[in-house]
């Protein structure tokens, strides 16, 4: 199965009851763990969690801390990138190197770089 398909896969248990807007997401590591997530949204909109957070809990969870690849789906028109939150949170765990794979469900995919997605990302180094 590939890593796009084990997010579509768990998209439909996305909880987005205000917006309707179910997001997928799945994270390869470096180990070849695959982890899934899914936006969780709450009365307390906006205070919810978005699939790729929910995947990089799920992966720290697992004892995996270095993200080889990452995919994200939802139902949209274009493919759905990650929000800036989740560019950040994925820079913890991965190099500006790995590939996103961005998609919607009628089949139309973009990949690009967490670099190309988050130029100049804050990292760790920048602490000193």
């Amino acid at each position: 199965m590939s890593l796009l398909d084990h997010a579509r896969a768990v998209r439909p248990r996305a909880w987005a009851p205000y917006s309707g807007f179910a997001v997928g997401a799945a994270i390869r590591t470096a180990s070849g763990q695959v982890y899934t997530g899914v936006n969780v949204e709450n009365a307390a909109y906006p205070e919810g969690t978005c699939a790729e957070a929910g995947a990089i809990a799920a992966m720290v969870a697992g004892g995996d801390t270095a993200i080889a690849e990452v995919a994200v789906i939802a139902d949209a028109p274009e493919p759905v990138p990650p929000c800036g939150g989740c560019r950040q949170k994925l820079a913890e765990f991965a190099g500006p190197e790995v590939r996103v794979t961005m998609a919607n469900l009628q089949g139309v995919e973009r990949v690009m770089t967490l670099a190309e997605l988050l130029p100049g990302a804050f990292r760790k180094s920048h602490m000193g």
